[in-house]
């Protein structure tokens, strides 16, 4: 049975990849800010105490989810600290501990491309962040390939995703729950943004599989290479529940630099792991509103 080490274990993303992996057969480990059965409580600002989880793991493979998600987090300087610094901290510490796993899977973001003049969006299109947020996961990037003489490391840049479980502070997880609560006026920023909605059990699907391709070095977009605009989502909400709420569109709501369309070619991915089922952005909402976490 392989070790499998997830950073961020806790959090929406990790919770469903610890699914994933015991489900494929993955003794699995984690790192958080509390301990639990097999979750270790550490920082990544904790250099020495991550040298000491890691050299008690052992783990084959390890990927890295933990760090700041949300765009408009207000603590900038948290947001470079953890996705940047925090990154680098983990990598010296496998290394340091003498650990060798044949795979380190590193979750980047879509934000990279910014506002891209092209659609769908290649790993080859040129990244042109437009956020702190963005900013700081392609510094992490540019990073990580210090390590790649050292450390087997796949890149991931997962569009957007969701699912149930997600923090309200997320788009998606905010629309269901006004849905589901039957509030009677739901207030949006732009209306008209498109985005790549994949739903988080294919993305870690393909987080798992990636693990396995023995590749290094290589970034991969995590994308259904669909878009679906704000008034899309809110539609079929309409015909899940059946409620019809008033929006509004509220200008605080509405970001500086928004990158107004997200949409993701997902051909390299498919070519060298093979296609994923994709969930029907339809049944991810279903499951949401069904959902009672």
């Amino acid at each position: 049975m392989a070790t499998a080490l997830i950073t961020g274990i806790n959090g929406f993303t990790g919770r469903h990849m610890a699914a994933e992996l015991r489900s494929a057969g993955y003794s699995v480990m984690g790192l958080a800010h509390e301990a639990s059965v097999d979750v270790f409580q550490c920082d990544l600002l904790d250099r020495p105490g991550l040298v000491e989880v890691v050299k008690q793991v052992k783990p084959e493979v390890v990927v890295h989810l933990a760090g700041i998600a949300f765009v408009a987090h207000g603590d900038v300087d948290a947001i470079y600290r953890t996705n940047v610094v925090g990154t680098r901290n983990l990598l010296d510490a496998i290394v340091k501990s003498g650990c060798k796993p044949r795979s380190v899977v590193l979750a980047s973001s879509a934000n990279i491309y910014g506002n891209a003049t092209v659609e769908p969006i290649e790993e080859t299109t040129p990244a042109a962040p437009a956020n702190d947020y963005a900013v700081s996961k392609l510094a992490m990037e540019y990073m990580s390939k210090l390590w790649l003489d050292q450390l087997p490391i796949t890149l991931v840049r997962p569009f957007n995703y969701t699912g149930a479980g997600q923090s309200l502070n997320f788009l998606l997880p905010k629309i269901v729950d006004h849905f589901k609560r039957r509030a009677p006026v739901l207030e949006l920023g732009n209306l008209n943004v498109v985005r790549d909605f994949s739903d988080v059990r294919s993305v870690v699907a393909r987080y798992r599989l990636l693990l396995e391709s023995g590749l290094s070095g290589e970034s991969f977009n995590i994308c259904s290479g669909r878009g679906h605009s704000l008034l899309e989502v809110v539609q079929m909400m309409r015909e899940l529940t059946g409620h019809d709420p008033e929006i509004r569109v509220n200008p605080a709501f509405v970001r500086a630099n928004e990158v107004h369309r997200l949409i993701g070619s997902r051909a390299k991915l498919d070519a060298t792991i093979g296609t994923v089922p994709e969930i029907p952005l339809r049944d991810t909402l279903k499951w949401m509103l069904e959902s009672a976490v």
